[in-house]
């Protein structure tokens, strides 16, 4: 495994046997996900975005609207934060206080930068699709080059990265596990549901496999 750099801000603290900083325990939970929170100060102020996200080797593709306060904000090069994060189940202790969930957690600090070479956009814009949906960027019309112009795509180098991961059941105190109170954990899954087809959908067209199974 190729281990990460740990800097002060991706160093886990609070609880660091969680923290993990190795580059395929990263990248294979960025690769489960599709759904990121962006954390940046706008104007004075902190703001969180959650948007859909690509990953293509160790670069982090975000893209949007071009008129996006969010994209104009971070192409200026200002400090961001992105954050993904699967809940695996919910822990249910004997005491309020040690209820938890297990998870598996991923933050990123950098800058990033404009995509703006043609070919990488396409290919950003590739990997975004094909994080949320392999398989649909073959079937869908590709971008004209008026949507490629009004849309931005940004790229976060995953330098300074880490993980934290909690599993396993409850850590009760010792005294607290002879008391007759349920615990365990309680299991989480995505679950993709039989899709629907759009009322205007052409005669004749069935639903293709990856519909079924997004994530492959």
């Amino acid at each position: 495994m190729s281990t990460i750099p740990v800097t002060d801000r991706t160093r886990v603290r609070r609880l660091p046997d969680r923290g993990a900083y190795d580059r395929e325990v990263i990248n294979s939970i960025l690769d489960e996900g599709f759904l990121c929170h962006v954390g940046f100060v706008a104007e004075g102020a902190p703001v969180v975005i959650p948007t859909g996200y690509g990953r293509d080797g160790d670069i982090l593709y975000i893209h949007g609207s071009a008129a996006s306060r969010m994209l104009r904000s971070l192409q200026q090069g200002i400090e961001m934060c992105v954050t993904v994060t699967l809940v695996d189940g919910l822990v249910l202790a004997r005491s309020a206080f040690h209820h938890s969930m297990n998870y598996r957690s991923v933050v990123a600090f950098g800058r990033a930068t404009l995509v703006e070479d043609p070919a990488e956009k396409l290919r950003a814009l590739t990997a975004i699709s094909e994080q949320i949906v392999r398989g649909r960027w073959e079937d869908a019309r590709k971008p004209t080059a008026q949507e490629m112009k009004a849309t931005t795509v940004l790229a976060l180098p995953l330098s300074e990265v880490s993980a934290k991961i909690r599993t396993g059941p409850p850590k009760d105190d010792e005294e607290d596990y002879a008391l007759p109170i349920w615990a365990g954990v309680v299991p989480i899954k995505l679950e993709y549901k039989e899709p629907v087809a759009d009322a205007k959908l052409a005669g004749g067209l069935a639903v293709p496999a990856y519909a079924r199974r997004p994530k492959g």
